[in-house]
């Protein structure tokens, strides 16, 4: 099972808000991938060990889009996306600056050609 950081957005993963990821890469997903989140993976100091966030998650729908999609496509349709992110509080401006900036973008053309990810996917109960 791979690992997966959620180090921005550890406390949606907790309460089980979040149901989507956009990712630069991870195009290699399947629907059925077990995945298990993290608050960090790379990037540990020594000594640092990963820490898991909760149980795993199994991808439900994968598949490549362009960000811009989220100042673009219809207000509804954004509105669902943030949310399902795991941010209700943001608008979808916001979250397409928070995530542009977050993943490197240095200009808002940039950002509107950046291709993610979408990885929609579901909560899965640990197995004892």
């Amino acid at each position: 099972m791979r690992l997966m950081s959620f180090a921005l957005t550890t406390p949606q993963i907790l309460a089980r808000t979040k149901t989507v990821t956009r990712r630069l890469g991870w195009t290699f997903l399947q629907p059925g991938d077990l995945l298990q989140p993290v608050k960090k993976n790379q990037g540990l100091k020594k000594g640092e060990r990963v820490e898991r966030v909760g149980g795993p998650v199994r991808v439900v729908r994968v598949h490549r889009e362009r960000l811009s999609r989220l100042v673009y496509e219809s207000a509804d349709w954004a509105r669902r996306e943030v949310v399902a992110e795991g941010f209700p509080a943001m608008d979808r401006f916001e979250f397409f600056s928070f995530f542009s900036k977050s993943h490197g973008a240095k200009s808002e053309a940039q950002a509107l050609a950046m291709v993610v990810t979408r990885i929609e996917f579901e909560y899965v109960e640990p197995t004892s």
